[in-house]
């Protein structure tokens, strides 16, 4: 019931991002005689601390959300499973050099190192796409590594391997489809920790930067109003809770449907 529940608020949200790309919204429009509105017949969901829409900046800023999460994962997945498959499948010093790359990754918390690179790069959507793809792809590639060489000692490998096959279509045909549905049942995790990091950036004001819609800095400025517009915080939080929870409780639907079994 409840994974049918989250399916159902992934599937209202992907819904909402289509009808913000073809209604004429105007989610930057300033009315400043609605200024910390409540929810009226013209502001459906109130409105903003300059009077604008909160439901017009909420659908583009779930908009700008699926944009970097999908954008972010997608990168991140490409860069972290050639690393892992290449250091899996080589073994030796490859192996050694590759993951002692990764392990300096891993000895700084992703998001102090991505904070660390937006502050370095500057705000901006781009600047933070490219601070959550340097830091994103450690955990693709450890997973990937260890996977690789574990269906490296394959019979099947290494019959293809006597048989003259070479090393792009071991990996290609042989070790990556084996892959294919951890990694995306991880990519289906990476999409939620994604959206919470661009938001938490956005919150600190190294993300998107106004007047453009992120539910980040979103939160960042309803906290300032938090007593005299509670609506305020309480739709863009629960906004962001709902998408959250629906993708990771997506991710295990689709870990059972799988049948993936990894440890964590």
């Amino acid at each position: 019931m409840i994974k049918k529940l989250s399916l159902l608020i992934l599937g209202f949200w992907v819904i909402a991002v289509l009808a913000g790309r073809f209604l004429q919204l105007s989610p930057n429009d300033i009315d400043l005689n609605a200024i910390l509105s409540l929810p009226n017949s013209t502001y459906l969901l109130g409105s903003d601390d300059l009077g604008r829409s909160i439901l017009a900046r909420l659908l583009r800023g779930v908009e700008v959300s699926f944009l970097v999460a999908i954008t972010v994962t997608l990168v991140t997945m490409t860069i972290g499973v050639f690393v892992g498959l290449i250091a899996g499948f080589f073994g030796g010093k490859v192996d050694r050099f590759l993951m002692q790359i990764t392990d300096v990754f891993l000895a700084f918390p992703g998001i102090l190192l991505a904070i660390a690179f937006a502050a370095v790069l500057g705000p901006g959507l781009v600047n933070l796409m490219i601070a959550l793809c340097i830091t994103g792809w450690v955990s693709y590639a450890r997973l990937t590594r260890g996977q690789t060489l574990s269906l490296r000692n394959r019979q099947h490998v290494q019959a293809a391997e006597s048989l003259g096959a070479s090393v792009p279509r071991l990996i290609i045909k042989h070790i990556l489809p084996l892959l294919a549905s951890i990694l995306v049942v991880e990519a289906t995790y990476s999409l939620a920790s994604v959206m919470i990091a661009e938001a938490s950036l956005s919150f600190l004001g190294l993300g998107i930067q106004s007047p453009n819609a992120s539910w980040g800095a979103m939160l960042r400025d309803a906290v300032r109003y938090m007593l005299v517009a509670p609506h305020y915080v309480l739709i863009v939080g629960l906004s962001l809770m709902s998408l959250i929870l629906a993708i990771n409780l997506g991710g295990d639907t689709l870990r059972d449907k799988l049948d993936v079994r990894t440890e964590k």
